[in-house]
This record gives structure tokens, C-alpha cells and sequence, in this order.
């Protein structure tokens, strides 16, 4: 008794804020009449006639004057209107809450008077029952008397609150008797809580909002009352269904489109207490229901007055995602197949008969392929196979038929004929032999191919049945391909279908088609991905100083099936310019990076080190002729492609440094330098970085280049092909001659030619062989060979400067200040 008494008076307090702002406009009018001042009639007077002059000569005399008509004064200008939308606090409290709140206290009262009876013993159940009931229809009654007597029908709200007070008693007096005392059995119960339902509905007719929000939330509620499943499931989805056509016939009436999406939106909210309340076995008829609601309600929502276009397509959505939920409950059977269908169908008609549906029939698409996809991973499949090649069809068809009259009809077109197909051999790819896969998926690539091409005058860049098209068509050509081939050839059938959208893509000239075969080279990259991880790893080991890597190789015939397909892909298509657009030099990177791998992998097969014995032997002959290779690629393509070349001459450049110089250093690890010695190897470096570099850093590049040549030549003479071990005496003489020599070459060279860069290397390293004659070689000697040693060094020394000297006196001061 206290649930009701309180859903009551929560009910009432809803009409009272609805009624409210309906009659806020006719009481502001009438109060705005009633202080308005009344305009008083002014009397007119008529306009004396001007003096008629007679026709005589013009005499001195003076005119006579003529009298000046008054005109009547204007009447007073109205007082504007006041706004009506804000009412007085007084307006709000002292004439429309007590209506209300009056109401609510007729509704309290009579169940107070009810309960007190009860408790002193007065009444016996079925008196009290029958008095509720009288009392019920005592306040319909006077709602009616309220709109015939002159002094109430002046205010409407009277009788509002009295027709809301009378349905909110009769579903309480219906509650008492059904589910509190038993007076009454459930088909009664509701079969009368129709006739309450009718009721509140002709009331809201004719009383307005108030009362419908009232009928709306009794009809709604009035099951639970009466016991939901009392009469059975079946009665009780007949009288939700009339119910609800009955709230969408009124709101279509009124033009409420308020009353229609609460009408709807209740209508889901009974859906899913079934869904939670019934049984697996008892969920067909909900289902249906909601196929019905859903369908009502968007035919019925723009009738009433929504203008909204997503407010017209949600219930057509939440009919979907609704019966999504239901499927597995129903374990996919027929069943839930045909009802999932059978919406999705309505959504395409609709969408056929007003584009502004077009995207429900998206959410359709989509919705109906997660179905697949859940039915398909699921235990029991039901009749998932069965109605799989129905769904294809249902979006294919009317997809194909109207392509050209919307993008969203290419959409629809391709997510039916790819997504079951795809869907299917990926998640149950035992249910058709390979070769039935691939003629099923090669009659859908034919098919998605067909969109491409109707869609190639689109005039949007980005249309999607044009680049979908493309994609589905070369994704299901793999997929069909794959079947018939072994694993290892997916790169290669991935190269095809990505050559093949890139002409394609030539040909219509699109700017995001052309973009597309970017997403082919990233699929190629995948499928070569165990090739890929190989040489990471043989990379890895080798920046680390790891000489034998031979063995990290992966097989010639597995690299080959991985990288060519990649290469030839992007040589084929680079020279178009508009190819992989902005991602046109990430592509090339990895076609350069590519090449560069399987080169390399070719270098290192004719020479096989696989032991630390054939890398002593053969190490630094590999090494630096993979170098002086990537050098002279460089050096041949620095004109015609300069993107291509100084990568290559970074890397030549990077191998030289780290390699030869630091990790691989034939001064600290044991190589054979004898076949291809170690100072051709540093004067060839040389040679490279002069011709490559600009001014003046190639000049100084190659003064590096040549130190250490000569330091490499003294090195090899004094220890033969193996150069490791300590500097002997003789060794650093040599250094010595060796640095020398090199010094008056550059002093040399620099003069003639006039390279300041030259003559300053020349100098420095004069400086350092005079100060390691005299404090390291001089040290180690005796007798005459110090003698000569000093004798020998003096004279240089002697003549360098008096050489110098004369190159000096011979240039401008202005050169000399250079210098």
C-alpha cells in the first residue's frame, strides 16, 4: 500500500510540472488584460471651411485670420505584452501549485481514509477494494463535471488533476484487489487493467500532457500490478503492443513526440526485464515484440513531430542491438535468424524509401555481421549457415541495384558480399574445402571489383565504394589465392593484389587510391616478417662486433620468396610520383632497405664464413669489398637518384667507421690483410669521400684517408698479413719516414695548388714527426746513428722552411695574411 501511495504522489507531482507550463501563456494573457488600461473614446469635431476670398483687387487691408482645426489626439500606444514565459513567483504559487498539490492530497487522503479502516478492523477487503474503487471513479467523474461547471472549466487544471488522481487510485484499487487481497484472479485482473489503460488514454485525450504522462507511466506499470506473466506472455505482449500503438496513435494525434520516445523508450525497458525474467525457451515472443516496437516506433517518431535524424534511426537501432542480445539466448536458431533478418530488411526498405534512414541500414550492416561473427565463434552455430548466405544477398542486392544513388549503398554493397564470406573462411574454415573457399571468394573479389569500377567517376576523392571496392576486391583475391598455394607464396599473392590496385589506381587517377598500395607493402612486411626477425638479428650481432654471422642467414629461397616480392612491388610502381602519396618515401625506404638485405645476404654466400678460421682468412676481404661496393653504388647513383645514393653512402661511411676502426679493427682482432691490403683499403675510403663530399670537407676527408693509409702500409711491412701485436723499433721508424714523407706531400700539394687546408696539414704533421723524433726515436738511438738521425732532420727541416718561405714572399700580402 505504501509502494502505491508513493508512486502516486511521485506520478501527480509529474503532471503538476507538466500541466504547468502548458497554461503558463493563458494565465500571463489574462492578467496582462485585466491591468491594461481601457482606451476612452475621443468626441471628433469637424473642420470648419476655409473662407472662400472674393475675386477683388488685392487691398492693404489686413487679412482676416483663419481658425486652426485641432486634430483629434492619437489614441495612448499600447502597453507591451509581457514575456509569457516566466511566469510570477506569485502566478506560480498562489494559482497553479494548489491545483495540483490539491490532487495529489485527494489521492493520499483516500488511501489514508483506506488504511485507517483497515487498521481499526472497520473494513473487510472487499469493502475496502470497492470503495478504492468508488473513489476511483468519484474523481473521474468530477473531472468530467470539472470541464462542463462555467466556474472550473475556466481553469483546466482542475479537471487534470482530478482525471490524473482518478487513473493513479483505479490502478491502486487494481492492485489491492489482484495482487493484495486475491479478490480477483489474473485474467481478470488483466482484463480490467485494459480497460484502466483505455481509460487513462481517453482521459489524456481529452485533458492534455498531464494526464498522459500519467496514463503513459500507469499502462506501463500496470502488468507488474496485475502479475506480468499472470495471463501468460503471449496477452501480456498483445496488450504492450496495443498499448503502445494506442500511445503512438495519440502522441501522432497531438503531435507529442515527447509522449512517443518515452512510449519507445519504455517499450525497451519491458523488452529487457522479459529478456531477464523468462526463460531461453519463452524469448521468441519478446523478440518479436521488439521487431514491432522497433518498426513503430521509426515510422511512427517523424509523424509525431521529431525532427531529429539520429532520434528516428535509434529505435531502429536498438531493435538490432536488442535482438543482438536475444541471439544467443536463443542460440541462433531460426528463430532469432529470420527476426534479425527480417529487421534488418525493414531497416533497408526504409533506408530505400527515405535516405535520411540510410544510416540505419548501416548500423543494420554492421550490426548483422557482428551477429555472424558471434554466432560463428559460438558452440552451437544454430542455423548460422543457413541464414549467412541470406544475409549476404539481403545487403548485396539492393546494394548492387541502387549503387549510384548514394555512397552509402556502396558501403552496403561490399559489407554484404565480403563480410559473410571473409567472416565465415576465417572463423569456420572447415565448413568448405579450399577450392570452394576460393571460388566463392573469387566470384565476391569479381563482385566488390564491379563496385570499384561503377564508382570510378565519383567525384569525391575519398568515395568509399571506389577505395573499399579496391581493397575488398585485392583482400579477397589473397584470401582466394591463399587457398590454393602453400603458405610461403602469400607475399608474392600479396604483391600481385597490391601491383594490380596500384595500375588501378593509376588509371583513375584518385589521390586515396593511390595511397592504398601502402597498405599492400605493410601486408607484404608481414608476411615476411620470420625473414625480417632474421637478419634484425644478424645485424644485431654484427653491430656488436660478432664476425661470423654467416650461419644467422636465413635460407636463399625463404629470403627470396619474402624479399623479392616487396622490391618488385615498389620498383614497379615507384615511378609514378603520386604512388603511396604521403607515405611515398616510407614505402621507397623499405624497398631500398629491402634490396640493400637481399645484397647483402648475396654478398655474403660466395665466400660462407661460418668459423672463426674462414673469418681470419677472409673476413677483411669480405668486409671492405662490401663496403667499396656500397661506395661505388653511391658514387654511379649520386646524379640520377641522389634519394638512394646518400643513403648508401651513409652506410658506406658507417661500415668503414665502425667496423674497420672500432669494432673490427685489424690491429686488434686477427684478419688476413695480405690479398687485399689494409692500406689500399683506407686509400680507396679516401678516394670515395673526395669524389662524394663538398668542398672543403672532402680535402680534409681525404687528408684523414691518407694518414692512415701510410700509418696502415708501415703497419702490414712490419707484420705481414696479420697485423696484430706490439710496435717494434723499426715499426716506429717507420712511423716516423712514413709521416714525414706525408708531411712534405701535403706542404707540397698545398703550394701548388693552393689548398690552405693542404699546407695546415702539412705543417701540423711536420710539427708532430719533429717533436717524435726528438723525444721518442732519438731516445732509442746511440752514436752515429743519432748523429745522422738530428743531421737528417735538421736539413729537412732547413729546407722545408726556406721553401716555404719563398711560397710566401711570393703571394698578395693579403694572401699571406691568410695564411
Amino acid at each position: 500500500m505504501d509502494g502505491i501511495l508513493f508512486l502516486a504522489v511521485v506520478a501527480l507531482g509529474i503532471v503538476a510540472m507538466a500541466q504547468g507550463q502548458r497554461l503558463r501563456a493563458l494565465t500571463r494573457r489574462i492578467e496582462w488584460l485585466e491591468r491594461s488600461p481601457r482606451a476612452e473614446p475621443q468626441p471628433t469635431r469637424a473642420a470648419e471651411p476655409a473662407p472662400i476670398a472674393e475675386a477683388t483687387p488685392p487691398r492693404p487691408a489686413i487679412t482676416p485670420p483663419v481658425k486652426r482645426v485641432e486634430a483629434p489626439p492619437a489614441p495612448p500606444a499600447p502597453t507591451p505584452e509581457p514575456d509569457t514565459d516566466r511566469p510570477s513567483l506569485e502566478s506560480l504559487i498562489g494559482a497553479r501549485l494548489p491545483v495540483w498539490i490539491g490532487a495529489v492530497a485527494l489521492v493520499v487522503a483516500g488511501f489514508f481514509l483506506v488504511r485507517y479502516a483497515v487498521e481499526i478492523g472497520l473494513l473487510t477487503p472487499a469493502v475496502r477494494t470497492i470503495l478504492a474503487a468508488l473513489f476511483a471513479v468519484v474523481l473521474v467523474g468530477a473531472s468530467e463535471a470539472a470541464r462542463r461547471i462555467p466556474a472550473l472549466a475556466e481553469d483546466p487544471r482542475v479537471a487534470q488533476a482530478l482525471a490524473g488522481a482518478g487513473i493513479a487510485s483505479s490502478y491502486a484499487t487494481l492492485y489491492i484487489a489482484a495482487a493484495l487481497y486475491h479478490l480477483i484472479g489474473p485474467l481478470p485482473a488483466f482484463v480490467l487493467m485494459i480497460g484502466v489503460t483505455a481509460l487513462g488514454l481517453f482521459l489524456a485525450l481529452r485533458h492534455g500532457p498531464p494526464t498522459a504522462v500519467l496514463a503513459l507511466a500507469g499502462g506501463f506499470i500496470a502488468p507488474l500490478v496485475a502479475g506480468y506473466d499472470a495471463a501468460g506472455i503471449g496477452p501480456l505482449l498483445a496488450y504492450l503492443g496495443l498499448f503502445t500503438a494506442a500511445l503512438f496513435g495519440l502522441a501522432i494525434h497531438r503531435g507529442w513526440g515527447w509522449l512517443a520516445l518515452a512510449a519507445t523508450v519504455v517499450g525497451f525497458g519491458w523488452v529487457n526485464f522479459l529478456l531477464v525474467a523468462l526463460e531461453p525457451t519463452r524469448l521468441t515472443g519478446p523478440a518479436a515484440f521488439v521487431i514491432a516496437l522497433a518498426l513503430a516506433a521509426t515510422l511512427a517518431l517523424p509523424r509525431a513531430g521529431v525532427t531529429s535524424a539520429w532520434l528516428r534511426t535509434a529505435p531502429l537501432v536498438a531493435g538490432l542491438i536488442q535482438l543482438l542480445i536475444f541471439a544467443p539466448a536463443l542460440q541462433f536458431d531460426g528463430f532469432a535468424w529470420s527476426f534479425y533478418l527480417v529487421l534488418a530488411a525493414a531497416a533497408l526498405i526504409l533506408a530505400w524509401r527515405d535516405e535520411r534512414h540510410l544510416p540505419g541500414a548501416l548500423a543494420a550492416l554492421g550490426l548483422s555481421l557482428a551477429l555472424l561473427a558471434a554466432a560463428l565463434v559460438a558452440p552451437d552455430h544454430g542455423a548460422t549457415f543457413i541464414a549467412a548466405p541470406v544475409l549476404a544477398l539481403l545487403f548485396a542486392a539492393p546494394g548492387l541495384v541502387l549503387l549510384d544513388r548514394a555512397r552509402s549503398w556502396a558501403v552496403i554493397a561490399l559489407g554484404g558480399i565480403a563480410g559473410p564470406v571473409l567472416l565465415a573462411n576465417l572463423l569456420e574454415p572447415s565448413r568448405l574445402a579450399d577450392w570452394q573457399w576460393a571460388i566463392v571468394e573469387l566470384i565476391a573479389a569479381a563482385l566488390t571489383g564491379f563496385v570499384c569500377w561503377r564508382r570510378r567517376t565519383a567525384i569525391d576523392s575519398n568515395d568509399p565504394g571506389l577505395i573499399g571496392g579496391a581493397l575488398a576486391a585485392a583482400i579477397l583475391f589473397a584470401t582466394a589465392a591463399g587457398q590454393l598455394l602453400a603458405i610461403e607464396w602469400v607475399g608474392a599473392v600479396f604483391a600481385i593484389a597490391t601491383i594490380a590496385i596500384g595500375l588501378w589506381a593509376r588509371h583513375t587517377g584518385d589521390r586515396a587510391l593511390l595511397t592504398l598500395p601502402a597498405l599492400g607493402i605493410a601486408a607484404i612486411l608481414i608476411a615476411a616478417i620470420e625473414s625480417i626477425l632474421d637478419y634484425a638479428l644478424l645485424i644485431a650481432q654484427s653491430l656488436a662486433g660478432e664476425g661470423v654471422t654467416y650461419s644467422l642467414l636465413p635460407p636463399l629461397a625463404e629470403a627470396l620468396r619474402a624479399l623479392v616480392p616487396l622490391i618488385a612491388t615498389i620498383a614497379l610502381l615507384a615511378p609514378d610520383s603520386r604512388q603511396f602519396g604521403r607515405l611515398r618515401n616510407a614505402a621507397l625506404g623499405i624497398g631500398i632497405t629491402a634490396a640493400l638485405l637481399l645484397l647483402y645476404h648475396l654478398a655474403k654466400l660466395p665466400l660462407a664464413i661460418a668459423s672463426d678460421i674462414r673469418f681470419e682468412s677472409l673476413g677483411f676481404i669480405e668486409r671492405a669489398a662490401i663496403t667499396h661496393a656500397l661506395f661505388a653504388a653511391a658514387f654511379v647513383l649520386r646524379g640520377r637518384l641522389p634519394a638512394i645514393a646518400l643513403p648508401l653512402f651513409g652506410l658506406a661511411l658507417g661500415r668503414l667507421l665502425w667496423f674497420d676502426l672500432i669494432v673490427l679493427n685489424p690491429i686488434f682482432v686477427a684478419q688476413q690483410v695480405a690479398i687485399f691490403p689494409l692500406a689500399l683499403h683506407a686509400a680507396l675510403g679516401g678516394f670515395w669521400l673526395y669524389r662524394f663530399l663538398p668542398q672543403p670537407l672532402a680535402t680534409r676527408a681525404a687528408i684523414a684517408a691518407a694518414l692512415v693509409a701510410a700509418l696502415a702500409a708501415v703497419r702490414q711491412a712490419a707484420h705481414g698479413g696479420i697485423i696484430t701485436g706490439p710496435i717494434g723499433t723499426g715499426e716506429n721508424y717507420g712511423y716516423s719516414a712514413a709521416l714525414l714523407l706525408l708531411a712534405l706531400a701535403g706542404l707540397t700539394l698545398g703550394i701548388r695548388s693552393g689548398s690552405r687546408d693542404l699546407r695546415l696539414a702539412g705543417l701540423g704533421l711536420l710539427t708532430f714527426v719533429t717533436v717524435k723524433v726528438f723525444l721518442i726515436d732519438a731516445a732509442a738511438l746511440d752514436g752515429l746513428l743519432r748523429i745522422l738521425s738530428f743531421l737528417g732532420l735538421g736539413i729537412a727541416l732547413i729546407g722545408i722552411g726556406w721553401v716555404y718561405r719563398r711560397f710566401l714572399a711570393a703571394r698578395p700580402k693579403a694572401s699571406v695574411a691568410d695564411a
